[in-house]
């Protein structure tokens, strides 16, 4: 049979393996693995068994690349001193699940103690580890008095406020001074979870702090907080007349054994009570984009948060002097009794505790459980709040009775040449770039731990462990449709638009990505203009 012959015969058979092939040569040119299947090509990679096994028969190994999600476990550090009662040793990370352990650890009455009390009642769930800080050996003491006057024209209970503590002191009709001193120092003294240790000295008691350093100098002592309608009132008879903590000094040094036992765990929230600069400089290297736990060589994140007590001027002044996008600084009602390193815990624990449940939901409202809440007239207003928004310092305000979140911002403000700059206003914005970092890392590392890298348009078997920019950027979209319906981000189609995923054109072994995303943003500001009217006219 001449050839013409056979191609006339056969003319349909050849006609539709044509077509066939050219089904399969489009196949490859968007999917190359699936194209080369359909010709019959393919190469399974296998990452333990050999190519050239002989002995027969049944082998199989697992690949779990295809069956991973993401999961984050965030976790909390409180950073905060210890006593010498307390049995841990200092600079080293340890979990700790419960207030009763924290007291053995770190004694009862500590810092570390009370911190933990006071995140738990924000936070009941979340893991917490704490590292306990030694004094510094040239600290001093806080030190304060309480002189008393009277006697006592009848009997009644004293309200003793120290550190937010209430401590009861009943009084009898005709009691002298001393004895009322003697018997305030006696309370004192047996109260041990309170952070003073007292003496007394015929009518004046003497409070001493239980660590060394300027943080004792936040310790508030007061008298009848809730007043005459709280049932509060000194006995008749009786005056109470206070010099404040103060003389405290040298706050431990954490740059150093502090930091250094951080190592690279991850913490999501950090939280301390020290306000000074040098404190507050070491945690800002250590968390800073560079070199840092925000640097891409060490992608471990997480965010500060402190507590500082002061006037408005004092508060503004403090903000104006930071520029640092991962810490947030609360300030404290100077009417709220609570020192500062229990208004800390109670602030990043609440915060932790809305962004466990969803990273890009703002943590307003949400309540500092444990703080005693400032009476009213003695409150930052809303124009000073307004104020201290904008000189970087975190605020709450009160509703229902109760101390809330209200903005937690953080204390960047400008840029780098100086200028204003909100970018890192908002400290939900940090968590919520973490958590897309994360998830797109966990999505690449997961599925590709072991791939080699091609051009897009390679053919290759549909089995093999090969990926190419194209396939990257199939991942990173994909993933990016996930978290907006997570609502994490918003405007899936621009970040596809502008999403470049391509080949080094230096290093064939790199990929490089411009990721674009939109993150979605809080409901901060609800603006309307009420324009009424007495009456609609009739042609209206």
């Amino acid at each position: 049979m001449t050839l013409n012959a056979y191609l006339i015969r056969h003319k349909w058979q050849i006609l539709f393996a044509a077509i066939a092939l050219l089904c399969a040569l489009v196949a490859t040119q968007y999917h190359p693995a699936a194209g080369l299947a359909l010709m019959g090509i393919g190469a399974v990679s296998f990452n333990y068994i050999p190519a050239n096994v002989r002995v027969p028969l049944f082998y199989a190994e697992m690949d779990n690349s295809q069956a991973g999600y993401f999961t984050q476990n965030k976790r909390t550090l409180l950073v905060g001193q210890k006593l010498s009662t307390g049995s841990a040793a200092v600079n080293t990370p340890i979990l700790v699940s419960t207030t009763d352990q924290a007291k053995t650890l770190f004694g009862t009455g500590s810092m570390l103690a009370r911190m933990h009390a006071l995140y738990r009642l924000q936070d009941s769930f979340g893991e917490v580890w704490c590292i306990a800080v030694a004094d510094v050996g040239a600290g001093v003491q806080a030190v304060g008095t309480i002189t008393v006057t009277g006697p006592a024209t009848a009997a009644g209970t004293i309200n003793l406020y120290i550190a937010g503590q209430r401590v009861q002191v009943g009084v009898a009709a005709s009691d002298a001074a001393t004895a009322v001193a003697a018997a305030i120092n006696t309370a004192i003294n047996a109260a041990t979870d309170l952070p003073v240790t007292s003496t007394v000295d015929a009518g004046v008691v003497t409070l001493t702090c239980r660590w060394k350093g300027a943080t004792g100098n936040d310790i508030m002592v007061s008298d009848s907080f809730r007043g005459y309608a709280g049932g509060e009132t000194l006995p008749a008879g009786i005056a109470l007349a206070y010099v404040a903590m103060a003389t405290g000094a040298s706050n431990p040094v954490l740059a150093g054994a502090v930091i250094t036992a951080m190592g690279d765990e991850e913490y999501d929230y950090v939280i301390h009570p020290y306000t000074d600069s040098t404190s507050l400089d070491a945690f800002a290297t250590e968390f800073n984009d560079t070199v840092g736990r925000w640097a891409y060589s060490r992608q471990v994140y997480g965010h500060c948060y402190t507590a500082l007590r002061g006037t408005l001027n004092a508060l503004t002044t403090a903000g104006a002097l930071r520029n640092d996008p991962h810490h947030t600084i609360a300030g404290i009602d100077a009417d709220c009794p609570n020192p500062c390193w229990e208004y800390a815990a109670a602030y990043g624990g609440a915060n932790a505790l809305g962004l466990n449940v969803d990273v890009a939901r703002p943590t307003q409202t949400l309540p500092l459980t444990g703080i005693t809440t400032p009476r009213a007239g003695l409150r930052f207003l809303l124009t000073e709040r307004q104020s201290l928004l904008n000189y970087g310092i975190a605020t709450s305000y009160v509703s229902g009775g109760q101390l809330r979140v209200e903005r937690a911002i953080t204390t960047y403000q400008k840029n780098t040449w100086g200028q204003a700059d909100p970018s890192y206003l908002d400290s939900e914005t940090l968590h919520t770039l973490a958590e897309i970092t994360r998830r797109l890392r966990v999505r690449i590392t997961q599925k590709y731990p072991r791939h080699k890298l091609a051009n897009d348009g390679t053919q290759f078997g549909a089995g093999q462990a090969i990926v190419t920019p194209n396939v990257i950027r199939g991942e990173l979209i994909a993933e990016y449709a996930d978290m907006e319906t997570l609502g994490l981000v918003e405007n899936a189609a621009l970040f596809r638009k502008y999403l470049i995923v391509e080949r080094d054109a230096t290093n064939p072994n790199r990929v490089n990505v411009l990721l674009p995303p939109d993150l979605v943003n809080q409901l901060r500001i609800f603006a309307l203009l009420n324009q009424f009217r007495l009456q609609y006219g009739a042609s209206a």
